[in-house]
């Protein structure tokens, strides 16, 4: 009987598990490789509009607004943040300044798994799933800042030195911890310099490449594409993600047995911590929390992980990208390291916070199914969504309280 079950399964599949399985990797490189093109088309498109963007921003909730566009328009908080830090090092960025910034960053980076969500617009159930296993992130960065940016300003001023407040002082004083040296008074201008310390992912490495190789196909100069250059690249990538999420999704279906899913989603519910473990890890070694958290995105549509086991993968994202900084902040020392810790201080308070009290433990995940759901009814929910969540309300908020 056994025999036979696995002889229509293999049927109904076309497939033996093994090739399938190297069928995966294969899609999963292809859906890396479009992210990262689709990242660096958007970055191209939107550098010099960012460029300006941190000038003269003293309000804390314009800071918050230029972290967020900022990241939306270069496709990386990691940009963003070390664009942050060689300002504060120069001087012309004042730390009070730079910490909404980074809680903006935050925010921002998780435009990307929610983009990559609207690939599966044409299949309700699994748009359903997509949709919400990919904002449930918005939601738990938005409730972060909710908590956590109103108890630094009420703080500000309080502490010597640079004036901030409360996570401020605490990543000054674990600075100290790790660095007793640490000169403050120093400039630090060429903090940014370095883009995440001298190790490589090379997972990183071959899908950068591969990325590099189509623009070049595509652009006659790689490193300023024309507009229609740009249209081009944005068509291949965007279509690229869509058709490998798609693939990739039924692929997982025939791949990964019913008991596979049990187990997966059995262990994830034993402990949250599993969960966070495995998306800090995953993030380390991709050096990208938008491509952990655009993973989850096939597999949350696939009903292989379920939305709420797939939360804490999501957390354990959000504290491993701030790593790359971490190492880099380490050798670069002073304010690097200050802003580089309040980063990791304020995602880990976050989960700490959040995290362990069921009252508010899946109110993301509440928040998330609840839009999904809106959305179904009108697909346009969707894109209205990500337009007025990521690109209006952070102008708006920049144009009104910018000084």
């Amino acid at each position: 009987m056994s025999t036979t079950s696995k002889s229509s399964s293999r049927a109904k599949g076309g497939m033996h598990p093994v090739a399938r399985l190297l069928l995966f990797l294969l899609l999963l490189f292809f859906f890396l490789v479009s992210i990262k093109l689709l990242g660096g088309t958007i970055k191209t498109m939107g550098r010099g509009a960012a460029s300006g963007l941190f000038e003269h921003v003293a309000n804390p909730f314009a800071g918050l607004a230029v972290g967020i566009l900022a990241t939306v328009l270069v496709q990386s908080s990691s940009v963003t943040t070390a664009t942050i830090v060689a300002m504060v090092g120069s001087g012309t960025l004042p730390v009070t300044s730079a910490v909404p910034m980074i809680m903006g960053a935050n925010i921002g980076t998780s435009i990307t798994n929610t983009i990559v969500a609207l690939g599966h617009v044409r299949q309700s159930k699994e748009f359903e799933l997509a949709f919400a296993g990919a904002t449930m992130h918005d939601f738990f960065n938005l409730m972060a800042v909710a908590v956590f940016l109103p108890i630094e300003l009420l703080t500000a001023g309080g502490f010597a030195v640079h004036g901030g407040g409360i996570l401020t002082e605490a990543a000054v004083q674990t600075a100290h911890l790790i660095s007793p040296g640490l000169d403050l008074t120093a400039g630090a201008a060429a903090e940014a310099a370095s883009s995440g310390g001298s190790w490589r992912s090379p997972i990183k490495v071959v899908v950068g490449a591969s990325a590099k190789w189509i623009t070049a196909l595509i652009a006659v100069d790689p490193k300023s594409p024309t507009t229609l250059e740009s249209i081009g690249l944005f068509a291949v990538s965007l279509g690229g993600v869509f058709a490998s999420l798609v693939l990739i999704t039924k692929n997982m279906r025939l791949l990964i047995a019913d008991r596979a899913e049990k187990a997966l989603n059995r262990a994830l519910e034993k402990s949250g911590l599993i969960g966070i473990a495995i998306g800090a890890l995953l993030t380390v070694a991709v050096q990208s929390s938008s491509i952990t958290t655009s993973l989850l995105v096939p597999m949350i549509a696939a009903g292989v992980l379920s939305i709420r086991n797939a939360f804490p993968i999501t957390l354990g994202a959000n504290m491993g990208t701030t790593v790359t900084a971490m190492l880099a902040a380490l050798v670069t020392g002073s304010w690097g390291l200050v802003i580089a810790l309040v980063h990791l201080i304020f995602n880990l308070s976050a989960t700490l916070v959040l995290y362990p009290f069921p009252a508010v433990r899946y109110l993301p995940v509440r928040m998330a199914t609840a839009l999904a759901r809106l959305t179904l009814r009108n697909r346009l929910w969707a894109v209205a969504y990500v337009v007025v969540a990521f690109i209006l309300m952070p102008l708006a908020g920049m144009m009104l309280f910018k000084e």
